[in-house]
């Protein structure tokens, strides 16, 4: 498998925690600029953000979260040389469950509904994980 089929997936997650970082930053930055938001109210990163940058914030930082292990097998696999077509479709899966997840996080914000994608993309990742175990453990190609 090319080296840019395995790493298209992980660019694109990369792509979107960058997306969201700059959402987050338009609303903080609008917020503070109409004086919704004082500076004094959020100093400590105390919770004083209206809705949407709070929204945009959580969002952000549940980049760091499920993604890590996604970059680690990812380059595991490269290192390895055990990515093929399998392990990118299921990172495809995985990164647009990723997508759609943050998109309900930053709009509506339907619980039920980001819950279903962050579901389904941690299943998948999960999958690809036990695939990759069991392919190292047992010397499996």
């Amino acid at each position: 498998m090319s080296i840019q089929y395995v790493l298209l997936p992980l660019f694109v997650e990369v792509l979107l925690t960058f997306a969201v970082m700059f959402g987050m930053m338009y609303c903080r930055t609008s917020t503070l600029h109409r004086g919704e938001t004082r500076f004094e109210d959020i100093a400590l990163r105390e919770p004083n953000w209206p809705t949407r940058a709070s929204q945009f914030a959580y969002s952000f930082s549940n980049q760091f979260e499920l993604p890590i292990l996604f970059y680690v097998l990812t380059i595991l696999e490269i290192i390895t040389r055990h990515a093929d077509l399998l392990f990118v479709v299921l990172a495809w899966i995985f990164v647009v469950m990723r997508w759609m997840q943050a998109f309900v996080h930053v709009t509506n914000n339907n619980v039920r509904i980001r819950g279903a994608f962050y579901g389904i993309g941690a299943i998948v990742l999960v999958i690809m994980w036990v695939i990759y175990i069991v392919r190292i453990l047992l010397a499996l190609p």
